[in-house]
Order: C-alpha cells, then structure tokens, then sequence
C-alpha cells in the first residue's frame, strides 16, 4: 500500500495532471472504455444484485457518463482563475484565486451503487487534476472485479488504480497519508475513516446514510405521491442511502394513501422475471431486516426467500417510534407508516433522530414547505417526488451531521477535490507609509476608516 501510495505521490509531483488537456483525455479515454465494455458491467451486476441493464443504467452508467461528459465541458472554466478584489488597505495590489488540485485521493465506495458512488467521486478528483486510488466494496464480487480489470489495462497504476479487498485491505490503506479520503458508507465506518484520517490531518468527505423521513400531507395529489414512493422505495430493493426510510402521513388521509400504495405495488409487479427487482446483498442483511419486522404489523407484503435473499416491498403499519425498525436506517424494502395528527408534532419525532441525508414532502401548501425547509435539518431533499435531486449534477450531494460531511456532484465535486490557493500579487511602483514605524493617531485613524 506504501509503495502504491509513493509512486502515486512521484507521479502527481511531475505536474502531468496539472494539464487540462491530459485530465479531459484519461476521462474521455474512461468513457470510452465504460462504453466499450457496458455488457460486462451488466453481467457482472446482476450476477451480484440480480440488477437488470434498464436499472443499471438509469441509475449508475447514464450518471457515470454524465458527470464524465459535464467535467469535460466545463473543466476549463472549473479551472480558471478568479479574479478577487483587493481591499483598501492593500492596495496597490492584485488579487485572485488559483485552482489546484490536492494530491494524492484515496476513495472508497460502497456495495449498494458499486458503479456511480465509487466512479463518480473518482471522475471529480480525476477531473480537479489529482491522481486516484480506488477501494470498491468487496461484497459485490463480480462489479469489483470488473471495475479493477477495466482500470488496471487501461491506465497507469501511479494514476489511477484500484485496490480489492476487505477490512485488512482497507485498513492497511487508511494508515497511509492521503491528500483527500472520500468515503461512502455507513456511520460506523465512516468514524473509522474519520479516525484514521485525524492522524494525518487529512480531509475528508463522508456520504453516510440516515433513517430518510417522508411526509405525506392533506394537501398532496395522493396517487401520484403513492407512484413515486413506490418507485423510490422499491430502487434496489430500498439499498439506498437517499431512500425513503418511513412514512408520515395525515391521519385524515392515511387509509386511502395505504391503499394507494399496495395498488401501485401490485401495479409495478415487482420480480427477477420482470427485471425490476433486485437481491439483497448477502446473508447477514437478509438476516436484519427479516429481525426488523419482527414485532411489527405487516399490512402488505412480508414474504421472504433466504436462499435467493429477496424479499418483497412491505407496508408495515402501526409503528411507533420507539420500535426496533425505527431505531437504525433500514436499508432495504420495508416501509413503515406512521400516522400524524399534527405537523408540529411530527416534526418534533423527526428532529428526535439523527439529521438524515434526505428529507421528503409531499405538499402543495407553501407554509408547509416553509416550515419544513427552516425547521427539520437535512442535506438535500425533495418537495412532491423522492430520491432524484441525486441526479441532479447542478445540486450539491451530501448529508449533515451523522448523514455526512462535505458534497459533491458536477462542479461541487471539482471543488471537493481541489484547493483554492489565495494570492494577492503586490505591485512595487507605490508604498504606502501607514503600517511602518513610527505610528502616529494620524496613521491610526486613516488604518481604522480603510479598514472598518
């Protein structure tokens, strides 16, 4: 790890990625390769997940492209310098900013989205000039697989490499010095990272994950806020971190809303056959979200296979907040409802929990919105849909609080990979007399009206 961590430093210490036009060629070259070799990333996905090519694209190759395509556009102006103003005091001078890139990144992705949450950040630090080492999740076997086959033949190691493995593997990365570490995945082990870069003073950016809460008001078309739910809820069987965790919704609305919900469920027809369905990822979360439904009220739904690790969409009902399932993000295809009386009220329950990632309302009412946005902490959300502001490269991603820290996406990506190194270029033509000895009240007063 030490020796890869080197020759990645002696590279980026040559300045080649210090050139625009080499950074747009290796993620055009990326590009080229992703497109080239889509039909293996397919099978290698549902042979992990069960994951269909329409799903695989829409929701990891087609952002992937994306934000390769966006960089490339925009790299130049991304990159330029700014120009600043110089204050009073300073003058004569002239001020700006440089954009360079950090170093050395080491990022870390999950198994949920292997693709777009491990190649987007590192498209954003190839794109801010710096070289990349890539750890994938090991528990998709098969994507990390093809992933690593596809970077190693294609590009040199102290550029752009990648690292398989587990926890030994990841452990012995992390006790090396890094310019940047971008980390997607739980709190646990997001503190972990956390920890290990505090010894280097290395910044960090963690995407965690949250219980999500949605808000169903009176005010809201029902049946299409019942549609997207679904859909939302159902996106890789609920293995995401921008999913929908629980429902509030107004007691006055609530049985229609539930029956709206089943009939969109029975509508999508979810299954492997179909291809709109995907696996849970292994044994021992199959195994946590069967305990999680324990004790609660299945109103649709509930059926599971532990050899094929499925189970299907559940509506689960009189769920309080003090029950297992609202104690952890659940990360999987059951969706708790809990009624509400009062918003005030259900905005207490909320703030109760940790600040989500992803908040979610249902409304038309522009008091509620209001209410939401200044009172419930949250990254980013949605008003009347769910989960696609993550597409949405012209928004910045990330959580808040135990959701995260730092975000990214499109040009937010560029500049969580870059530094912004101030300057302010003195000209020698003029000295003021003002800050040299002696100091005079004359002097004093002049400084307290430039500089106040």
């Amino acid at each position: 790890m030490e020796q890869i961590v080197d020759s990645q430093r002696a590279f980026f210490n040559t300045h080649a990625t210090h050139d625009l036009n080499f950074r747009v060629q290796q993620l055009q070259k990326f590009k080229k390769i992703l497109k080239e070799n889509e039909e293996l990333l397919y099978k290698a996905i549902y042979a992990d997940f069960k994951k269909s090519a329409y799903e695989t694209y829409i929701s990891e190759l087609g952002h992937v492209y994306h934000e390769i395509n966006k960089a490339c556009r925009n790299l130049k102006k991304w990159s330029a310098i700014k120009k600043a103003k110089t204050n009073f005091i300073n003058h004569p001078a002239i001020s700006y900013i440089v954009p360079v890139p950090l170093g050395v990144v080491l990022v870390i992705g999950p198994w949920n989205f292997p693709y777009m949450l491990s190649l987007v950040p590192a498209i954003s630090a190839l794109a801010a000039g710096n070289t990349v080492i890539l750890k994938p999740s090991e528990l998709p076997v098969q994507t990390s697989h093809i992933i690593a086959r596809l970077i190693h033949e294609n590009f040199m190691p102290d550029y752009f490499t990648v690292v398989e493995g587990g926890i030994p593997e990841a452990t012995e990365l992390l006790k090396q010095k890094f310019d940047k570490i971008f980390f997607t995945g739980s709190v646990k082990v997001g503190k972990i990272v956390y920890r290990a870069a505090a010894k280097n003073l290395t910044p960090v950016t963690l995407e965690l994950g949250g219980k999500n809460p949605v808000i169903v008001t009176e005010t809201c078309n029902l049946k299409i806020s019942a549609k997207r739910l679904i859909w939302a809820k159902s996106l890789t069987a609920g293995q995401t971190c921008v999913a929908p965790d629980y429902v509030l919704v107004h007691r006055s609305i609530k049985d229609v809303f539930l029956k709206l919900l089943v009939a969109e469920i029975k509508k999508s027809q979810f299954s492997w056959d179909n291809k709109n369905w995907v696996q849970i990822i292994d044994d021992s979360h199959m195994n946590r979200l069967i305990g999680l439904m324990e004790g609660t009220t299945i109103y649709y739904g509930g059926k599971y296979n532990l050899q094929d690790r499925y189970i299907e969409l559940t509506i689960l009902t009189d769920v309080s907040f003090d029950d297992k399932i609202m104690k952890e993000e659940i990360f999987g295809p059951l969706f708790p409802v809990i009624e509400y009386d009062d918003l005030d009220g259900a905005i207490i329950q909320i703030q109760k929990l940790q600040k989500p990632v992803a908040c979610y309302l249902y409304t038309t009412d522009k008091r509620t919105k209001n209410k939401i946005l200044h009172q419930v902490s949250f990254g980013g959300g949605m008003i009347n849909d769910s989960v696609v502001h993550f597409i949405n490269s012209n928004l910045p991603f990330g959580g808040r609080g135990e959701s995260g820290i730092g975000n990214y996406h499109g040009e937010y990506g560029f500049r969580n990979f870059t530094h912004y190194t101030a300057i302010m270029d003195k000209l020698s033509w003029f000295e003021p007399n003002l800050r040299y000895f002696p100091h005079t009240k004359t002097k004093l007063n002049f400084i307290k009206r430039a500089i106040e």
